[in-house]
């Protein structure tokens, strides 16, 4: 099977005609499945959504043992709500936002940090979120690495930055991170 992904960036290339074809929200990332189910094309939006079909298509990243799988599905959800939602806002309030306000600014960093918190505590005596490579770890990844800068200034964080140099080691992430850069 085959999919692309469709990205963009604050240029505005995700509110052409094209691109909302495939995703009317105008929101990215997008994917493109030309091998969608019953063999028809698929348009998938939502980083969570996206990681969940591709794991499910592949069976790859989805654990079997249904406690392991519970738990990735636990994490991919938060990494792409929580998570994704505190650090989406932080880059509204730094980068789009017209007025800034430095008090919400704050706030949501304080917010995101409490999620790594959580998650450094989840990392501790674990190689992985779910205790084996899952879609928890692809999902988290992206915004790791996006608020590494923010984890550093706060310090500590032990398991979320071994976990997080371990991920960044993977080839796959390499070649996926190329895709954001």
């Amino acid at each position: 099977w085959s999919s692309d992904v469709c990205s963009s960036d604050l240029k505005g290339e995700q509110r052409t005609p094209e691109f909302l074809k495939m995703n009317p929200a105008g929101a990215i990332p997008v994917i493109a499945d030309s091998e969608g189910p019953d063999g028809k094309p698929l348009y998938l939006a939502q980083s969570g959504a996206i990681v969940m079909y591709l794991a499910a298509k592949s069976g790859k990243l989805i654990p079997r043992d249904a406690r392991r799988r519970a738990q990735a599905i636990q994490w991919t959800l938060m990494a792409a709500s929580d998570v994704a939602g505190a650090s989406g806002a932080i880059f509204q309030l730094e980068m789009v936002s017209p007025e800034k306000s430095p008090p919400n600014i704050d706030l949501f960093k304080k917010r995101l940090l409490n999620y790594f918190t959580v998650a450094d505590q989840r990392l501790e005596g674990r190689e992985f979120l779910a205790d084996e490579f899952s879609a928890a770890d692809v999902m988290l990844y992206p915004n790791f690495f996006a608020r590494k800068s923010l984890i550093d200034a706060a310090g500590g964080y032990a398991n979320l930055q071994r976990w997080g140099a371990a991920m960044a080691a993977r080839p796959a992430v390499q070649r996926g991170m190329k895709v954001l850069g």
